[in-house]
C-alpha cells in the first residue's frame, strides 16, 4: 500500500516567477517540474502566472491550477508588482504552504504570514552581483536578502554555496533543496533539422544574454578554435538589446544564435550537443548546467564554487580571468572525442545520483508538511 494515501493532501501555492508551462528560465522550469509532481502525489497545487508571459490557454495544466494576474512590464517592477498581487489573492485561499521564489519578493512574505499561512522563500542566487542592476536595484536585493532571514517562516537555498553565504553573513540557517536534472536524453531531432544542425556537430551555450553570463567570452573563444563544428547560442534578454547586438555582430559563420528555445526543442538541443559550455559567474545553482549534465553532455564550466559544487569532477573547467583558457579547453575537447564521451557518462551519472526531480519533490513535500504541521 502507498503510504502517501494515509497522509493529508496539502493545499500549496507557488508564486514569484513568470508561471507555467515554462517558457522563460530556471524558476519557471522548477515550478513546472515541482508542481506537476506534487499533483501526482495527490496534493492541490496553485501556480501564479504573469499575464504578459503565459501563452497557455486554460486554467489548469497537468492538474495544477493556474491563476493568471497582471503585472507591470518593467525591468525593475515586473517581478515585485506581480508578487504583490499574488500574496493578496492568496489570502482568499486556505493554503497550507506558500512558496515564494526570488529573494526580492521576501518583503511580501509578511502578508500571508499575518493571515496565518506558512511561507517559504527560495532565495535563488546573489542577484545583486548582476551587472544589469543599477545601484538602486543592487541595494534592493541586498535589503531583500536580509528580509528573507526573518519575514518568511523558512528560507530555501538550492546551493550549498548560497546556504553558507546566508549562514556566514546573517547567521541564518536554511533548508537546502537542490534544483533537479533530467534523467536521460531525448531521441527526437526536429529542432536540429529546423536549425540545420547534426547530432554531436555543435557546441552548445545556453543562458540569458547578459554580460555576467559571459556569452561574449564564449563567442570569442570559439572564434579562435579550429573546427568545422558550430557554436549554438541559445537565449535572449528582454532589456539588453545593445549587448545582444554586439554579440551577433560576429563574422564567424559557424556561430548560430537561436534566441529562446523551450520545451522539446530545448531538450533536443541539449541531448545532441558535442559539449555544453556553462560560462556564468554569479548566482546559485544554474538550471542549464544541471540540464546539460542530465541530458548526457560533456560540460565545460567556468571555475567558480557554485559550478564546482554541482559538477564535481564530472566535467572540465576554465577560468574567465585567464586569457584564452576557454579556447584552449574547447580545442582540447574538440580534438579528443574519446575524452568527451568519458565526461558525458560521468556527468549523466552524477546528475542521476544527486539531482533527481523526484528527490527534489520529496524534499519539498517534507518541508511543506513540516510547515503545515501535517
Amino acid at each position: 500500500m502507498d503510504r502517501r494515501k494515509n497522509k493529508k493532501s496539502l493545499n500549496i501555492a507557488i508564486m514569484g516567477m513568470r508561471g507555467i508551462p515554462a517558457n522563460y528560465g530556471g524558476f519557471e522550469t522548477f515550478a513546472e517540474e515541482l508542481s506537476t509532481r506534487l499533483v501526482q502525489r495527490e496534493h492541490n497545487v496553485t501556480v501564479y502566472c504573469r499575464s504578459n508571459n503565459i501563452q497557455y490557454v486554460g486554467s489548469e495544466y497537468k492538474g495544477v491550477r493556474l491563476v493568471i494576474l497582471p503585472t507591470l512590464r518593467s525591468k525593475y517592477l515586473d517581478t515585485v508588482a506581480h508578487t504583490f498581487l499574488c500574496v493578496f489573492h492568496a489570502l482568499r485561499k486556505k493554503f497550507d504552504a506558500v512558496l515564494i521564489c526570488n529573494s526580492v519578493n521576501s518583503v511580501f512574505s509578511i502578508v500571508p504570514r499575518l493571515a496565518g499561512q506558512k511561507v517559504a522563500v527560495n532565495v535563488d542566487g546573489l542577484e545583486w552581483q548582476r551587472a544589469k542592476w543599477n545601484r538602486i536595484g543592487k541595494g534592493v536585493y541586498r535589503v531583500s536578502e536580509f528580509l528573507a532571514t526573518f519575514l518568511p517562516d523558512h528560507i530555501v537555498t538550492d546551493s550549498r554555496t548560497i546556504q553558507a553565504y546566508y549562514l556566514r553573513k546573517f547567521g541564518k540557517g536554511s533548508t537546502f533543496i537542490p534544483y533537479g536534472a533530467p534523467d536521460s536524453r531525448v531521441k527526437s531531432d526536429d529542432a536540429l533539422k529546423q536549425y540545420g544542425l547534426k547530432p554531436r556537430k555543435y557546441v552548445l551555450y545556453v543562458s540569458r544574454l547578459e554580460p555576467e553570463n559571459n556569452a561574449h567570452v564564449v563567442v570569442r573563444a570559439f572564434e579562435k578554435t579550429k573546427t568545422r563544428l558550430k557554436l549554438v547560442v541559445v537565449g535572449d534578454a528582454p532589456y539588453n538589446p545593445k549587448y545582444i547586438q554586439d554579440l551577433m555582430s560576429t563574422t564567424d559563420k559557424r556561430i548560430l544564435f537561436t534566441g529562446y528555445v523551450f520545451g522539446q526543442g530545448y531538450r533536443e538541443l541539449q541531448s545532441n550537443a558535442y559539449c555544453y559550455v556553462q560560462a556564468t559567474e554569479v548566482g546559485g545553482t544554474h538550471p542549464a548546467l544541471l540540464e546539460g549534465m542530465g541530458y548526457g553532455n560533456c560540460v565545460v564550466a567556468n571555475d567558480v564554487p557554485e559550478h564546482q559544487e554541482v559538477l564535481g569532477d564530472a566535467g572540465v573547467y576554465f577560468r574567465i580571468q585567464k586569457n584564452d583558457d576557454l579556447a584552449t579547453q574547447l580545442q582540447a575537447l574538440l580534438d579528443n572525442p574519446g575524452e568527451v564521451e568519458t565526461y558525458r557518462k560521468k556527468a549523466s551519472a552524477r546528475a542521476r545520483e544527486l539531482y533527481s526531480w523526484e528527490g527534489v519533490t520529496q524534499d519539498y513535500e517534507r518541508l511543506f508538511r513540516k510547515m503545515a504541521g501535517a
